[in-house]
C-alpha cells in the first residue's frame, strides 16, 4: 500500500514538473534538480567516476529535457530523465573524458556482461540489435523484481557491488553470485533464441 501511495505522489509531482516545462517555466529546472538531482548525479558518477563529469551530465540532461518538452510528454518522467542522464554519461565515458580522471565503475560492469554478449560484437544490422534488446527485455521482465532491480542497477546504473550489498541488504558475495547466475541464465536464454 505504501509503495502505491509513493508512486501516486511521484506521478503527481512528475505531472507538475512536466507542466512547468510545458509552460517554459525555469522553476521546472529547480523542481527537477530538487526531486531527482541526487539520483541522477549518482547514476552519472557511477558510470564516470567523477563528480564534475556527473554534474555536467545532469546539466546536459536538463538541457535536453528543456528542449524536448514540449512537444514530448513522457509518461514516466523519472525514467525518461534517468535514461537521458545514463545516455549522456555513457557518451561522455565513450569519448574518453572520464578515463582521464579514473574511478569509473562502468568497465567492471561491462566486463561482467561481456561473458554473455561478447560474441555479439559482430552485430551490424539495426534489426539484429533490436531483436537482441527485445530478448534481453523479455528476460528481465521474467525475473523476480528483486533480481531484476539488482541486474538493472548493476548493468544500467553501474552501481558497485558494495553499493548493491548495502542497498539490497545482501553480502557482497551473495550479490556477486546472484548476478553471475542471472548472467548465466541470460546467456542460456539468448542461446536458445539463437541470438548467441
Amino acid at each position: 500500500m505504501r509503495a502505491q501511495t509513493r508512486r501516486a505522489v511521484a506521478a503527481i509531482n512528475d505531472d507538475r514538473i512536466i507542466g512547468l516545462f510545458e509552460q517554459r517555466s525555469e522553476q521546472a529546472i529547480a523542481e527537477t534538480a530538487s526531486q531527482y538531482g541526487a539520483l541522477c548525479r549518482s547514476v552519472a558518477r557511477n558510470i564516470l567516476g567523477s563528480n564534475e563529469d556527473a554534474e555536467e551530465c545532469f546539466d546536459d540532461a536538463l538541457l535536453t529535457v528543456w528542449n524536448a518538452i514540449p512537444p514530448a510528454h513522457p509518461q514516466n518522467f523519472r525514467a525518461y530523465l534517468l535514461r537521458l542522464v545514463h545516455n549522456h554519461a555513457v557518451n561522455r565515458w565513450n569519448a574518453g573524458k572520464a578515463q582521464k580522471r579514473g574511478g569509473s565503475h562502468l568497465p567492471a560492469a561491462l566486463d561482467e556482461l561481456s561473458e554473455v554478449l561478447a560474441s555479439r560484437e559482430d552485430i551490424v544490422d539495426e534489426s539484429e540489435r533490436r531483436e537482441l534488446l527485445e530478448a534481453v527485455t523479455r528476460f528481465l521482465r521474467g525475473l523476480p523484481k528483486h533480481q531484476r532491480d539488482l541486474f538493472v542497477r548493476r548493468y544500467w546504473y553501474a552501481a558497485t557491488v558494495s553499493e548493491l550489498s548495502a542497498l539490497f541488504d545482501m553480502t557482497e558475495n551473495h550479490v556477486k553470485v546472484t548476478l553471475s547466475r542471472i548472467r548465466k541464465r541470460l546467456q542460456n536464454t539468448l542461446r536458445k533464441e539463437g541470438l548467441l
